[in-house]
């Protein structure tokens, strides 16, 4: 890889990280106004799981790619964006705030709603990449010499 390409990688890790973080930023002020502060933090919830589920959708989707573009669709998709639009440090910083003001239990239902929503989420967008990749096999199997599939 020349310098160049390096450039060029982070650049997309860059440029994906900046939109994942201003749609991660957008879905935090839209829900800003539905809590309270006290309650479960819903957007943080809601990027986590969402970036989880789209995480394993897009890993499993390009896992079956062999082209050389691969490489850096995951740096823009899945570094980049989802990198930028899921936030780690926003769920260590709600958790310890609420375990330093006592809230407890909302600590541990909000910990195990991101662990275990996430986990779950990220099965099932392995298991939606598997059908999409399926399904485009099946499309590329069923492709005629003028690159026309069979009319369904």
């Amino acid at each position: 890889m020349t310098s160049r390409d390096g450039l060029i990688e982070l650049g997309l890790v860059v440029l994906g990280g900046a939109v994942g973080s201003l749609g991660r930023a957008a879905i935090s002020a839209a829900l800003a106004a539905t809590t309270d502060g006290r309650g479960l933090p819903f957007a943080a919830l809601l990027v986590n799981v969402t970036g989880a589920f789209a995480l394993g959708l897009l890993v499993e989707v390009i896992a079956h790619r062999s082209d050389p573009a691969r490489r850096r669709i995951r740096l823009l998709l899945g570094t980049g964006l989802l990198g930028g639009f899921t936030t780690y440090s926003l769920l260590a910083g709600e958790l310890a705030e609420s375990l330093l003001a006592g809230r407890y239990a909302l600590a541990a239902v909000y910990a195990a709603a991101t662990l275990l929503g996430g986990a779950l989420a990220s099965w099932l967008g392995l298991l939606a990449g598997r059908g999409i990749a399926q399904a485009g096999a099946r499309d590329a199997r069923g492709a005629g010499p003028q690159g026309a599939g069979p009319r369904r």
